[in-house]
């Protein structure tokens, strides 16, 4: 049957409430505003570092305030925006229960809180409006309030929902989803609690929060929603339900106590920092645990990995969470932290972490997971062509300014003048921006699969109206991963 053109029909896939695929992908697509905006004032930094003297002309686009807009964009805009809509996928899924209106409420309050924290946040970098200028807490008071109050509202929601299900068990996604939303909490306050900043106590704050932004949030959040999409992906379960266990209780455990690996050599007591060291070893122990149950599930699956536009992201953002934590662990000892420690190599790494790790995994489970609410498949010749641009680039900035940092560090341990360590940096700076270039292809392109992905469009991107709603890509059986292994640790192959 035609549906006639002018009519406001909204369509979702077969089955889901229109309104929840639509609170979905406004999460989505909000996620993937935020990465072109960083992605671009990320670009202009690059470049900023091959020609110093480029002036920005006003006050207000100046590399001191430009470049925490980039670094929060990517991490409060892009990555946490699409984490919560994919997490806001995962939880009822593998609750086996669907959003009530309540809920949808207040997953949609969340949303224009959260964007108004981050676009607050923003517009007071670029009029000079910081937090006292440290790392990853540049954003003012009241901007990330909102953020906090976001969170808030959607650990409410999410909790509710497990409360709700109609599993006996709760599935290990859940596990990490649900310890995120608070953890981050603890952490945020923490952070901007009034009073705790102060003297030698703010350089141990900035450690704690800093880490632990990544760890407490990014991670649990990102390794959550692994577990749920790669099983769902390959129509198995996962390897082993107990390895998932250790890795999250491991987790909890060891990451909430190395920020301090940051200030070696400094006044932060021996006692921390030796504590802070021996923990970011330890550390090892959940990233193996889950990494390794990644890539036992995956294995013996090469056919599918070439055949998917998914699993290749997955198979790459799990790699790069092998190499972002044993990097994290190398670089905590004295010797090592002595030669590379403020240099470009640290930059390089906190990439590895934020790009091959997180953002991998995020575009691995949006093309794997969106299509099943609705109903629209991304295009394959664009997500393949994502897939290659954002490696290459990604791969190119990433070696490029390593090298480039182990160079600089090497002139600072060497005594040489500091101009000379920053002219040995140059030529790599150039090749960021080669690399920066094609990574912003690759965003593009992920913009564009992502708008096609969309719920609801009367007409598609052509201009041409459907003759009927779309159809979802079919669920895995009831008996299939990962609902048959919410039931606990006899679900998985330990």
């Amino acid at each position: 049957m035609k549906i006639p053109v002018g009519i406001p029909v909204f369509v979702a896939a077969a089955g889901t409430d229109p309104r929840f695929a639509r609170l979905v992908h406004r999460w989505l697509f909000s996620a993937v505003f935020w990465l072109l905006l960083g992605t671009a004032v990320g670009l202009l930094e690059a470049y900023r570092h091959v020609d110093p003297e480029t002036q920005a002309g006003t006050a207000l686009l100046t590399y001191g305030r430009l470049r925490p807009v980039h670094v929060l964009s990517m991490l409060f805009g892009w990555a946490s925006m699409a984490l919560v809509a994919l997490a806001l996928y995962v939880v009822p899924k593998t609750a086996r229960v669907t959003m009530d209106d309540t809920e949808l409420r207040s997953a949609n309050l969340a949303l224009w809180l959260w964007n108004a924290g981050v676009l607050g946040g923003s517009v007071a970098l670029v009029t000079g409006q910081l937090n006292d200028g440290r790392e990853y807490r540049e954003y003012p008071l009241w901007a990330m309030s909102l953020i906090a109050a976001a969170v808030l509202i959607l650990g409410w929601t999410l909790y509710r929902l497990v409360a709700r299900r109609q599993t006996k068990g709760v599935y290990i996604s859940n596990w990490f989803i649900l310890a995120a939303c608070a953890w981050v909490v603890v952490v945020l306050v923490v952070g901007y609690m009034p009073g705790f900043g102060r003297g030698l106590s703010d350089t141990i704050v900035q450690g704690f929060y800093m880490h632990n932004v990544v760890g407490m949030w990014f991670t649990p959040m990102i390794v959550g929603l692994t577990y749920y999409t790669l099983p769902k992906l390959l129509n198995k379960p996962i390897y082993s339900y107990a390895l998932g266990v250790l890795g999250f209780f491991t987790h909890l455990l060891f990451y909430t106590l190395i920020g301090t690996h940051h200030y070696m050599f400094s006044a932060v007591p021996d006692w921390l920092e030796n504590t802070a060291l021996i923990f970011s070893v330890a550390m090892l122990v959940p990233v193996f645990a889950s990494s390794g149950n990644f890539l036992l599930t995956m294995k013996g699956e090469k056919v599918a990995i070439q055949q998917s536009y998914s699993l290749p992201f997955i198979l790459v953002g799990v790699i790069g969470y092998i190499v972002a934590s044993a990097q994290g662990s190398f670089q905590a000892l004295r010797g090592v932290q002595d030669g590379l420690h403020l240099t470009h190599y640290t930059v390089g790494h906190s990439h590895v972490a934020m790009y091959f790790f997180v953002s991998f995994l995020l575009w691995g489970s949006i093309y794997g997971l969106v299509p099943r609410i609705t109903g629209r498949e991304p295009p394959v010749g664009l997500v393949g062509v994502h897939f290659w641009l954002a490696l290459a680039g990604g791969a190119i900035m990433v070696v490029s300014i390593s090298i480039g940092g182990a160079e600089q560090g090497q002139h600072w341990v060497d005594g040489k003048p500091f101009m000379d360590s920053v002219r040995v940096t140059q030529p790599h700076m150039v090749w960021r921006v080669v690399g920066g270039c094609l990574m912003a292809a690759a965003h593009l392109l992920s913009a564009v699969t992502i708008y096609c992905m969309r719920p609801g469009a009367l007409l598609d991107i052509f201009g041409t109206p459907p003759d009927a709603p779309p159809k979802a890509p079919a669920e895995d059986p009831p008996s299939s991963a990962p609902d048959s292994a919410i039931a606990g640790p006899t679900a998985g192959g330990a």
